[in-house]
């Protein structure tokens, strides 16, 4: 018998509910835990899961409940039990290194477990070989840090003072990481009570049926709207990371083959064959679980790209609505996307994040360009020492950079990908850390030159008022973040310590121990996107604009867009007209549809591009 259909109504005031709540849990966390990780800059989202394991809510992405149930099936939960993991070869693929530590609660109405809430974010320290519990130059994950397997921290509302004691205890920040598991577990329950009372005032039949009315709605869309603009074929691209903090910068590649056919039942198929090795060092990502359920829901705001209007872009959400109509092939195992334990796995983001950007380059090969350039918009850096009262502190972050040039706009500057994360106010760090924020601005020339100029990204002065030692977790510091369709690459990502001093040098972007004595200035300048179509096609007028908001130099609007400026800041048309001819009589008869920057050639044996670049 089939059951009745949701009642319209009924499935908006469910929907409103979930975000309500899935907001409410995350404003609990934000307020109520104590690491700058967690508090300040954000870096963590809460997801409500059905009893199917599927995501109902799509504002942020989120870990999964499959490696909960799979150890703790359901009919053994308890109302009040609170599970915890953070093993990345055992979370099915849902996380992604040791440092984010997931929490779940299970959701009870009528005496059975009918939903899920759950929270996971990225903590401060929780052990192995560095402060940040990120080693740049670990070979095994054994080295990153505490490895715990889904167990049950909270027993019908008791905690399991014994497990807690064993994570604080491996941690160099045991008061701060407390604090915040305290937390996100209050704010998990509280979350469970919330739809617990949804359930208990409409009816877990109803309720369920609006379940399956959110979901089927969102595959419809995207199926309708969304996939029907790729066109039927297989289409190649590949890029690459750069370094894996163990051996010499090299083309770490991974490569999507996407298939299109708007006839099958599942019409869109992402091959991974093709990706590199894995790696030595930190790089690997632990896709191949669980179908590739979380690479689904990762990936799928890519999609959103392609809906009819920037405006109709932003009301899709991505839920387990997407995952019906995707499949995932994968490589064998010993690949970066399938690695096998215990490789490391501390520098994933360079891998998921690149993902994100092969599936962007690959769609714009099947629609014309009709996709943003790239961009790079996270990565880890700190200091760590001792405070004037001997005390061990760490101030980490997680710094964002420009957006790529879409075909209607340009980039957007300094935006970070994981939502609402943010950089961490300067008045707290000078508060609470022996540092001084000297500058904190847009990165001038950083975004890629384009007819839509990529996206800025930040330039930071920290000086450090005792000695220190600076970290860092990034990429894109040799590739840069490529241009399409004409458009030009960003600037790459950089540290100068003594900028303008005698003692200037580069920092590696993969750097655990960097000394700095007290006084000393260091400056962090994160990447900018690529642009979008011929800066050349760039109206000088909006070039005029970028010079007076700073986001491009003088130098950069002549070298990058041909625009040639007097000294009372007006423009030549002239001269712009005749230099603007002839950097275009100078260019190759074939330019490659994406530009990946000097920094390719160097890992490239000279080369500026490769086959899949071309249309």
């Amino acid at each position: 018998m089939t059951k009745p259909a949701a009642d319209p109504v009924l499935v908006e005031i469910v929907a409103g509910t979930l975000a309500a709540i899935e907001k409410e849990v995350e404003t609990s966390i934000g307020r109520t835990s104590r690491s700058p990780m967690i508090r300040d800059a954000h870096d963590f989202r809460a997801g409500i899961h059905d009893r199917q394991l599927r995501k109902l809510t799509g504002r942020s992405y989120s870990a999964l409940v499959h490696p909960v149930v799979r150890d703790h099936p359901i009919g053994t939960m308890n109302p009040g039990d609170v599970f915890f993991h953070n093993d990345v070869y055992l979370s099915e693929g849902g996380i992604g290194h040791l440092p984010d530590l997931c929490v779940t609660v299970p959701v009870f109405a009528s005496g059975e477990v009918v939903a899920f809430i759950q929270a996971f974010g990225h903590h401060d320290d929780i052990g192995g070989a560095v402060p940040g519990s990120m080693p740049s130059a670990a070979t095994s994950v054994f080295e990153e840090g505490l490895m715990v397997p889904p167990i049950k921290l909270w027993d019908r509302g008791v905690r399991n003072e014994a497990a807690l004691t064993i994570m604080t205890r491996n941690s160099r920040m045991p008061d701060s990481l407390a604090a915040d598991l305290d937390a996100e577990c209050s704010a998990c329950l509280a979350g469970a009570r919330r739809l617990g009372e949804l359930f208990d005032r409409y009816g877990v039949e109803a309720v369920e049926a609006c379940f399956e009315s959110i979901l089927s709605s969102s595959t419809e869309v995207y199926r309708r709207e969304i996939l029907s603009q790729i066109p039927d074929g297989s289409y190649v691209w590949e890029d690459y990371a750069e370094h894996d903090g163990v051996e010499e910068p090299q083309l770490h590649r991974q490569r999507i083959t996407l298939t299109m056919d708007s006839s099958a039942d599942v019409p869109l198929v992402i091959d991974f064959t093709g990706t590199g090795p894995q790696a030595k060092g930190p790089i690997n990502h632990c896709g191949d679980y669980a179908d590739g359920n979380f690479l689904k829901k990762w990936l799928a705001p890519v999609l959103r790209n392609l809906a009819a209007t920037p405006e109709r872009m932003a009301q899709l959400d991505v839920n387990e609505g997407v995952v019906p109509l995707i499949e995932m092939r994968f490589p064998e195992k010993g690949t970066l996307l399938t690695p096998i334990f215990p490789a490391p796995t501390n520098a994933r983001t360079f891998v998921i994040l690149r993902l994100l950007g092969v599936l962007a380059g690959v769609l714009a090969k099947a629609t014309g360009g009709r996709m943003p350039a790239d961009q790079e918009t996270i990565r880890y850096t700190g200091v760590y020492g001792t405070d004037a009262n001997g005390e061990p502190y760490l101030m980490r972050e997680v710094l964002g950079g420009g957006s790529g040039g879409r075909y209607y706009a340009d980039g957007e500057d300094t935006i970070h990908v994981v939502p609402d994360s943010r950089n961490l106010p300067t008045e707290f760090t000078e508060s609470r850390f022996p540092l001084r924020i000297e500058r904190l601005g847009l990165a001038v020339d950083s975004g890629g030159p384009g007819r839509y100029r990529g996206g800025c990204g930040y330039e930071k002065d920290i000086r450090v008022l005792r000695d220190a030692h600076f970290m860092s977790i990034a990429d894109r510091s040799i590739l840069s973040c490529w241009g399409v369709n004409g458009g030009r690459a960003g600037r790459p990502f950089s540290i100068t310590v003594d900028p303008g001093g005698h003692d200037e040098h580069e920092v590696d972007a993969l750097a655990d121990a960097e000394p700095l004595r007290a006084g000393t200035v260091v400056r962090v300048r994160t990447t900018g996107g690529g642009g979008w179509g011929d800066p050349l096609d760039r109206p000088v007028a909006e070039v005029l604009q970028d010079i007076a908001w700073r986001k491009v130099s003088v130098e950069g609007a002549r070298r990058d867009y041909g625009v040639v400026v007097r000294d009372d800041g007006t423009a030549d048309e002239e001269a712009t007209t005749k230099l603007r001819a002839e950097v275009r009589a100078g260019r190759d008869e074939v330019q490659p549809f994406f530009d990946r920057g000097p920094g390719y050639a160097l890992l490239a044996g000279g080369a500026t591009h490769n086959e899949f670049d071309l249309l």
